[in-house]
């Protein structure tokens, strides 16, 4: 089977409850746009700039999320984790993703698809369709997820679910040529 003819995955987190949305910006990706180069594991392997505001007041975390869905497996593909950022906190900067960089207050990567505990850019097998990259921050009602930086990426996310008061997006896109 050629990996192009498989159905496209439905978008997650459209299966998920939320009470509420609210905007993520980005000085480095734009909603719906191809993800640029630098942010592909190739092209540079860079997180992007990240942003968000109009959150609920009763907001006390944020969990900030990459996933792919339309990776050729059963359970998509994490790309970045970054749990228990402050509430005071409202943006991350570009390269936010490196496993050396120091994060604000608890926050800490935990261990993407990838096998590190860092941002992992988009690498789509060449010639598959253009996969869709989820920047997601959720807007919890706790301070931490009680989690530790081994926990696995389902176990993050079922966490985060039962603590969502509100969620942002932005969804990038990108494909690897056929060599």
């Amino acid at each position: 089977m050629n990996l192009n003819d498989r159905p496209t995955a439905p978008d997650p987190y459209n299966l998920l409850p939320v009470d509420a949305t609210f905007p993520v910006t980005s000085n480095d990706i734009v909603d719906n746009q191809t993800l640029p180069a630098i942010h592909s594991a190739e092209g540079g392997n860079v997180s992007p700039h990240l942003a968000w505001s109009g959150f609920p007041e009763q907001t006390r975390s944020f969990v900030v999320t990459c996933f792919d869905p339309d990776a050729p497996t059963p359970s998509g593909w994490w790309h970045w984790i970054i749990v228990d950022i402050p509430a005071t906190q409202t943006e991350l900067p570009q390269g936010a993703g490196s496993s050396d960089l120091d994060l604000d207050g608890a926050a800490f990567h935990i261990r993407a698809d990838h096998g590190d505990h860092s941002y992992y850019g988009a690498a789509p097998p060449p010639g598959d369709r253009p996969h869709r990259y989820i920047f997601a921050v959720h807007a919890l009602d706790v301070e931490t997820l009680e989690v530790d930086e081994d926990a696995s990426a389902a176990q993050v996310a079922f966490a985060t679910m039962f603590h969502t008061i509100a969620r942002g997006r932005l969804t990038a896109t990108f494909a690897t040529p056929q060599e």
